[in-house]
């Protein structure tokens, strides 16, 4: 099942209250080594974690700078906040492992943070510090698939293990690079993951731009899938890191709130998942 949910259906307080953790946390390594000792790798991979988190995010030509700061400032201030850490604590094992990278066309991906453990302040403010360092960049076309086949190596190469696999999307259009989005999204379902969206639509649609209408309704029939997953739609830039801070609760709690706004169509797509492509051909040729 599919939901998607506008800022104000989720309410933190509600989303933690009353509800069962189940399980015991498990007893991790002594993290005193160096990250490369090699009695500190093996001790990770002995290390459950409560979700294998990937933050892929959107920086092609179509985001402005403006959206790419305030994209980069909310991943890094939710991953700092009190109400990120209170969720990480409500998990069976209280701790999560994260990747952070930044993606456009096809052929274009940059891991801006590796794997890292997240189980308190201080792994999260490194993490959230590390975000914020990096300096913006920008990148033509637009490959929502390219980013999914990129991610599920990713996934491989995780020194945790997660008792749940998502894949965190961000973007302000749709697919015009690469495969077909529904394919690499088939693939990542097949493989147990989880895929959710954080469609952005904060600018009118124009024909200077590959924004189309109504890109949620894309994002939810053609790019999200997988048990519990879910879109959340910024249209207003001052909800931009409230978006990405309920987003990353939910994911980390493992939760969608009790009353969804709207349940998703799951069969005929309301949008063209070829949108993107056709738009492009259109206009370019190729």
């Amino acid at each position: 099942m599919r939901l998607l949910f506008s800022i104000g259906a989720v309410l933190v307080a509600g989303m933690f209250a009353g509800g069962d953790v189940a399980g015991i946390a498990a007893p991790g390594p002594k993290f005193g080594a160096p990250r490369n000792h090699p009695q500190r790798l093996a001790a990770d991979k002995d290390v459950q974690v409560d979700v294998e988190l990937i933050l892929a995010v959107d920086v092609s030509y179509s985001m402005d700078m403006d959206e790419l700061a305030m994209q980069r400032e909310g991943y890094a201030q939710a991953i700092q906040s009190k109400e990120f850490l209170q969720a990480l604590k409500l998990g069976p094992n209280g701790r999560i492992a994260v990747t952070y990278f930044e993606w456009a066309a096809s052929s274009d991906q940059k891991i801006i943070i590796p794997w890292r453990l997240v189980d308190g302040p201080e792994t999260a403010d490194a993490v959230a510090a590390e975000i914020m360092k990096t300096p913006i960049r920008r990148a033509s076309r637009t490959s929502i698939s390219g980013a999914i086949n990129f991610a599920m190596p990713l996934f491989d190469e995780d020194p945790y293990r997660g008792l749940r696999r998502v894949i965190d999307i961000s973007g302000d259009g749709p697919n015009n690079n690469g495969g077909p989005v529904t394919v690499a999204r088939d693939a990542a379902l097949e493989k147990g993951i989880v895929i959710n969206g954080l469609p952005i639509m904060v600018k009118e649609p124009s024909y200077s731009t590959m924004d189309i209408d109504n890109l949620d309704f894309y994002y939810e029939d053609c790019v999200i899938g997988g048990p519990g997953s879910f879109v959340i739609t910024i249209k207003e830039r001052d909800k931009f890191k409230e978006a990405i801070r309920t987003k990353l609760l939910m994911e980390v709690a493992g939760r969608t709130p009790e009353r969804p706004v709207m349940r998703v169509a799951d069969k005929e797509p309301r949008v063209n998942c070829l949108i993107g492509e056709k738009i492009w051909s259109d206009r370019w040729g190729r």
